[in-house]
């Protein structure tokens, strides 16, 4: 089962259960609608016959009444194949999605009239693992085109490139003598991860960038250069702390896994600890964070939260989890992925809340949809531009 089954999978239990917020029924209406999991779904309910408590409320009438009507709708593919009670308790489940759908396209607008809404002239495909490495010399290498293998050689350092598409440096000469600037770019529509000389694995999200001495280590410290967003995974080492610098501020570990985002669309900088402890500083502003927390920098302060890291390293994982985020924030994370253009009607709110759990493997179109479950917004595909409008 892979992560967009085990999703559907927890939503439908919450949903027979009852157990399930406003938002987690939307994102689950979401795919219900979308043919891909239509199959997958339907196993999902053949299983129910085994929960009878799902029959109990209902007479035997009603439910034959429901039991012919979903027949019908499914032209009779779960009666060719089901036993009567098993039947009966798939269309009873399957009901109630499906009642449950049409209440919610009642207060919207109809499911078809949505559909006739949507123009996508054309489709994006999602983004690749991709980056580009820039030597201290100026050379560049795209690590999308190269071979496996040795990429260079720097005053003692060897930077290959794994058989997993990884880069790894590996220190060959004296660590004293080295001093030369690498820096790790992507592009919207690429991520890429590197293992740099002391062990510490780096991933970096799309329009992203690295910089960092061959030798990493300066004045007693491992130092690299972050814009854009990246996830660290830093080997420990009581001797050299690592710290992480952006435009607006710096974050020293020991050894931990953390997140920043810091790209310059984006109006704060937010750093999130999965693992260890790390220690954000901004000017006067310093804040020490514990895992599962986040540090807000606005440029003037440091606020500390709560939050749940999967929204946070939702891209390192291959996914969009857009629960309770800022829906203009949503489409600059799927803007970066796709490289593509947002402009927004004047119809559209400045700030609305987004939902739902998708895959970033799957085409522009599948996430457009997929938002458009909502009943929020609309979207319309040209080129490289997605139009949004209500």
């Amino acid at each position: 089962m892979n992560n967009d089954q085990r999703r559907v999978s927890d939503l439908y239990h919450k949903y027979l259960s009852k157990n399930i917020t406003e938002e987690q029924r939307l994102e689950f209406l979401g795919y219900v609608q979308h043919p891909d999991y239509t199959d997958f779904i339907q196993e999902l309910i053949s299983e129910s016959y085994e929960h009878p408590e799902v029959l109990n409320s209902l007479s035997p009438e009603t439910k034959d009444r429901i039991f012919q009507t979903i027949v019908n709708k499914q032209k009779n593919k779960i009666a060719k194949v089901l036993p009567l009670w098993t039947r009966i308790a798939v269309a009873v489940a399957l009901t109630a999605v499906i009642f449950g759908a049409g209440l919610f396209y009642m207060r919207n607008a109809p499911q078809q009239e949505r559909s006739n809404r949507i123009t996508y002239k054309n489709d994006v495909l999602p983004g690749t693992s991709g980056a580009t490495l820039t030597l201290s010399n100026g050379k560049k290498i795209r690590l999308s085109d190269t071979q496996n293998g040795e990429l260079a050689k720097e005053a003692g350092v060897i930077i290959t490139k794994a058989k997993n598409g990884e880069v790894i440096y590996q220190v060959k000469g004296d660590p004293a003598a080295l001093s030369k600037l690498n820096t790790l770019s992507t592009t919207k529509g690429e991520t890429y991860k590197i293992r740099l000389p002391d062990g510490s694995y780096v991933w970096l999200n799309s329009a992203s960038s690295l910089t960092y001495s061959t030798k990493l280590i300066e004045k007693g410290k491992r130092m690299v250069k972050l814009q854009g967003e990246g996830y660290f995974e830093i080997a420990k080492d009581r001797s050299h702390p690592f710290v992480v610098t952006t435009d607006k501020q710096t974050v020293e570990v020991l050894g931990t896994h953390f997140n920043i985002n810091s790209y310059p669309d984006e109006s704060v900088v937010a750093t999130t600890l999965i693992e260890g402890s790390v220690s954000v500083n901004s000017g006067k502003f310093k804040q020490v964070i514990k895992p599962g927390e986040q540090s807000i920098n606005n440029g003037s302060d440091i606020k500390v939260n709560a939050v749940s890291t999967e929204n946070v390293v939702d891209w390192k994982n291959g996914d969009f989890n857009l629960d309770e985020l800022d829906f203009r924030v949503a489409m600059r994370k799927i803007a970066r992925w796709y490289n593509i253009e947002v402009i927004y009607d004047a119809s559209v709110p400045q700030h609305m809340k987004s939902g739902g759990w998708i895959s970033r493997n799957r085409s522009l179109s599948a996430i457009l949809r997929h938002i458009e479950s909502s009943g929020q917004v609309h979207f319309e595909i040209e080129g490289r531009k997605v139009y949004v409008a209500k």
